[in-house]
């Protein structure tokens, strides 16, 4: 009986692996924006999960109220939550670069709970689900279950946004600049660039791909106030894990996450969030700087 189960069981462990690879490219999109933020700014964003649910909620209007085409939705939402960022950079971050940490955890702090408001008064304090494009509708199978076409979608997304940061940060002119100003930004200053503008487009680029995440999980996550706190704390969990300021750690980070709170939940649901919280504290003790911190 056993062995005749056991093909069952395998099939059983593939196919939580794909679903938690799906989770796992929500957590890199937004882990990918704080990491880049913090890489070249060095200012701890907690108001960054509130971008992910401004995504959201600016998706839901777009799409699902506006009835918008699905793509242009996307983008309009992302437009919509860099221009926020940038307000915020220039107007309140742009203050506080270089001081204690305690007070930028303050300010962002602050900006979690006025977004949380603000989302309330707009929309409302019930939770919203717009449908699936008709595009990415339905399932394939996969280990003789269902898989979804959307969470198909969201891997490649992710897979994408890692080939083309990787791209952008290493084979461009633009990555070369946020890349000399993260290094030494008094250097960079010295030799022409300016490095006010570049803080703004980075940390503008960052809040978009927060955006990002939250506008693709739209169609199957509930967008609601509160989310952004929720995902902060993950997203902060993963940069730790892969090292602070580290775009292939945070990648890692991300599908360790994903995957194991995917298992977790199969095999130990009670205990989903201590198994994560576990990984923290163990690279901690034997890695503080992260898992691929230089």
């Amino acid at each position: 009986m056993l062995i005749a189960e056991l093909p069952d069981f395998m099939d059983d462990i593939a196919f939580q692996g794909l679903i938690g690879l799906s989770m796992a490219m929500y957590l890199w999109l937004i882990s990918a924006g704080l990491t880049i933020i913090f890489g070249v700014l060095r200012i701890i964003n907690f108001a960054h999960g509130s971008l992910f649910m401004m995504g959201a909620y600016l998706a839901f209007t777009f799409y699902g109220q506006l009835g918008l085409p699905f793509w242009l939705a996307i983008l309009l939402s992302l437009l919509g939550v860099g221009l926020l960022g940038l307000v915020m950079e220039r107007g309140f971050l742009r203050r506080i670069y270089g001081i204690d940490e305690a007070y930028q955890l303050l300010l962002t702090f602050g900006f979690i709970l006025i977004l949380d408001d603000a989302v309330k008064i707009i929309w409302g304090g019930v939770f919203k689900i717009p449908a699936i494009p008709p595009f990415l509708d339905g399932a394939w199978r996969v280990f003789g279950r269902p898989f979804p076409v959307y969470n198909a979608f969201v891997i490649a997304v992710g897979v994408a946004v890692a080939v083309g940061l990787w791209a952008l940060f290493e084979k461009t002119w633009w990555g070369r600049i946020v890349r000399a100003t993260a290094s030494d930004r008094e250097m960079a200053n010295a030799i022409g660039v300016n490095v006010p503008r570049v803080f703004s487009g980075v940390f503008v680029f960052g809040s978009m791909l927060a955006a990002l995440g939250g506008a693709l999980g739209t169609p199957v996550r509930v967008v609601a106030p509160g989310i952004g706190a929720a995902m902060i704390i993950q997203a902060f969990i993963i940069t730790v894990i892969g090292g602070l300021g580290n775009l292939k750690g945070a990648f890692v980070a991300s599908l360790i996450v994903g995957i194991l709170s995917a298992y977790g939940t199969l095999f130990f649901p009670v205990f989903e969030l201590f198994l994560i919280f576990a990984i923290m504290a163990v690279v901690l003790l034997l890695r503080p700087q992260g898992l691929f911190a230089r």
